[in-house]
């Protein structure tokens, strides 16, 4: 006898979670996170979970509250005796401390995986992690999704004439230039220079844009500094029009103010994190049905490749 799969959701990703289990076709589990007044919080599953195939949905953007809490989820769920613990993590939060850059600085993307192992997960499942050498700090079986797979249609129903991709960063270059190939289209870098974090003291364009209809990607939009820079230096370089592709919208600080007041025309995200505010410049597309294949394909022990660009590149191709 196969066990039950059962989806259940933490609170910092509740809608997600509902969209997932209903794209999957099951509803979703009942869990209480139980508050007390100092603070503290405790989930109790509220069904029975022995022996069934469980899947955590939960986000750790900040507050680490959400971290802490699908840790204690992972705990309940193994001390209730689940089959397996799968947790499904759209973003994963402190991917961007992912290697010791300075002195004395710790490696918070690592020290998370452990956590979360010592928890009891047996699988992550999770998407577009800022470095995806990030899922060598675990020991456990990652499943790393890939937004492409979402973006790819919305970008060609845009129809756009001279379309080109850019690269905000250096480091996005690789998942830009994947992009660019599936189209057949011209990719520019444009390459920033920091003065700490969060501010940006240079950026140059390495590449031809006039006249064209540009496309920046990346995985994480924080402040929106660097996009709204680099979008305004696109625009003054000759692009026709500049909007952008986000994975996982943090948007913290002035972002929504930075973006509004941008020359994108507009912002698309995922709804891996919540949007804290509406605006008229920013459009959701859900990862859910993406999620709720890879939950299924897990579960029936298939492979997930297919979700890949890299896969629909080699299909075309034949």
């Amino acid at each position: 006898m196969n066990p039950s799969v059962k989806i259940f959701s933490g609170t910092g990703s509740q809608k997600l979670a509902e969209r997932i289990a209903q794209r999957f076709g099951a509803t979703i589990g009942k869990i209480n996170i139980q508050k007390f007044s100092d603070g503290e919080f405790q989930p109790i599953f509220l069904e029975s979970i022995r022996g069934d195939y469980v899947f955590l949905v939960q986000s750790t953007y900040a507050p680490t509250d959400n971290l802490m809490e699908l840790l204690l989820m992972i705990d309940a769920a193994k001390r209730a005796s689940a089959y397996r613990i799968v947790a499904v993590i759209p973003y994963y939060g402190f991917a961007r401390q992912d290697r010791k850059d300075k002195p004395r600085v710790a490696i918070g993307s690592k020290l998370i995986a452990t956590l979360l192992e010592a928890a009891g997960a047996d699988r992550i499942i999770t998407m577009d992690l800022h470095a995806p050498q990030i899922q060598a700090f675990f020991d456990v079986p990652v499943d790393h999704l890939d937004s492409s797979a979402i973006f790819i249609p919305y970008i060609e129903q845009l129809k756009l004439g001279n379309l080109c991709f850019a690269a905000p960063d250096v480091g996005s270059t690789n998942r830009v230039r994947e992009i660019a190939s599936y189209f057949n289209a011209e990719m520019v870098i444009c390459d920033k220079h920091r003065k700490r974090a969060n501010e940006i003291a240079s950026m140059v364009v390495i590449g031809d844009v006039t006249d064209k209809d540009i496309i920046l990607v990346d995985d994480i939009c924080d402040t929106g500094g660097t996009l709204v820079k680099a979008a305004g230096l696109l625009k003054d370089k000759g692009a026709r029009s500049v909007r952008a592709l986000i994975t996982h919208p943090v948007l913290s600080g002035k972002a929504y103010e930075n973006i509004e007041n941008s020359v994108l025309e507009e912002l698309v995200v995922c709804d891996t994190i919540p949007l804290k505010q509406e605006s008229a410049k920013i459009k959701v597309i859900s990862v859910a049905d993406l999620f709720a294949i890879a939950i299924r394909n897990a579960y029936e022990n298939k492979s997930i490749t297919s979700l890949f660009i890299h896969s629909q590149l080699r299909g075309r191709d034949k």
